[in-house]
């Protein structure tokens, strides 16, 4: 974190202010969640946490030996139909908690030597866990990287407010075309918005950075969930990181399998193919993301 303790005070008040007209994230809710009011997101004034603890299935920068540290938050500012998570993001199973409890979710991970603490599923939660890092901040100082793990559905505003705060922004870009967006996860502007949000993560902490070992200490990851017959427009998605740097490490990821609770349209009843996966790392190298590219 890049913020002294007086910033670090002056955007966890401002971030708080957000929430009694809510417009954390692009839906605007305006519902007042300090007096319990619940938007889009279905949480309003304490975050719900479903688990947390040492993840092993991480991107490789992020687990390193010991694990990334991570804090799964229930709730989430979209509707994906064939969400892997759907007890926690729609029916929000977990247990409420305080700040202060977060901030010892947080001191324990790192005391069991994870290598960053990763904020899964954040957006809608933010001034909570802000609050944590500035208790922890006043008390012992935290020397242990903030991975913000998002939807990708974010304000610039906000994002404004993380600035020195975040340091390695890992959001999804799922998908190219508005259309496609909404059918699946009922946000129509979700292209336009995530792109402006990805530039804006990009400006803040650039391309990534690891140290000698390895592990990531700053900088932008970028996920893509490769889908069946390329709905996802996996290509244009790629082309479009392409024209922002190549140094953006980028996870094409192909473990896509039905799930959710609706009954899922075509093509989205069956997982994607090797031939499907193998055609989007090929357009990943052809575009020159290839050395900063993985797949899982």
């Amino acid at each position: 974190m890049l913020l002294d303790k007086a910033e670090l005070t002056y955007r966890r008040k401002r971030l708080y202010k957000l929430l009694e007209s809510c417009t954390l994230c692009p839906h605007r809710c305006g519902v007042n969640r300090i007096k319990g009011e619940k938007g889009y997101c279905k949480v309003a004034s304490q975050p719900v946490v479903a688990s947390y603890g040492p993840h092993f299935g991480e991107e490789g920068p992020l687990v390193g030996e010991y694990g990334s540290g991570t804090i799964f938050f229930s709730g989430c500012n979209m509707r994906c139909i064939y969400c892997q998570n759907y007890d926690i993001s729609h029916l929000i199973h977990g247990e409420p908690v305080s700040p202060e409890m977060l901030a010892f979710f947080m001191l324990s991970l790192k005391e069991m030597g994870c290598h960053n603490i990763n904020l899964v599923t954040p957006t809608h939660v933010i001034p909570f866990w802000v609050r944590a890092i500035e208790l922890i901040e006043y008390e012992t100082g935290f020397q242990c990287p903030i991975v913000y793990n998002c939807g990708g559905y974010e304000s610039l505003e906000t994002l404004e407010l993380l600035d020195g705060i975040v340091d390695i922004y890992m959001p999804d870009l799922k998908y190219y075309n508005p259309d496609i967006a909404f059918d699946f996860s009922k946000i129509k502007d979700y292209p336009a918005v995530s792109k402006r949000a990805v530039k804006e993560m990009y400006r803040q902490v650039g391309g990534l950075v690891c140290d000698e070992m390895g592990i990531a200490k700053r900088g932008l990851i970028i996920r893509h969930l490769v889908l069946p017959e390329g709905i996802g427009g996996t290509q244009d998605v790629l082309r479009f990181i392409s024209g922002i740097s190549s140094d953006i490490f980028v996870n094409v990821m192909g473990q896509y399998r039905p799930c959710g609770n609706d009954l899922l349209p075509e093509p989205l009843k069956r997982g994607i193919t090797k031939k499907e996966y193998m055609e989007a790392l090929r357009w990943a190298k052809e575009l020159g993301l290839g050395a900063n590219c993985v797949g899982m």
